[in-house]
């Protein structure tokens, strides 16, 4: 029960703290990245692929040589993703 509870309180915080920051692109997990409304667990597999290959993100725009990213899901989830410097 308790693990359920400490559970349950971790992901609100979860929420809460993405709520107010964008998703780090350059370091996030599979289940953050999929936490972003516009991207599932494809484009979250395509995006850590890339960024095992490539190395990390540099721009945003870099996201479009992502397979499965295009202008309109760029555009859909710039305001929930960020390269921090």
């Amino acid at each position: 029960m308790l693990k359920s509870i400490f559970g349950s309180v971790i992901l609100v915080l979860f929420l809460f703290i993405s709520a107010f920051a964008g998703v780090n692109i350059n370091s996030a997990d599979e289940a953050a990245l999929e936490s972003v409304n516009g991207i599932g667990r494809a484009k979250a597999a395509a995006i850590i692929k890339y960024r095992k290959d490539h190395g990390p993100f540099k721009t945003l725009n870099e996201l479009l040589k992502v397979k499965g990213i295009g202008p309109n899901v760029l555009n859909k989830i710039k305001g929930q993703v960020e390269i921090p410097e």
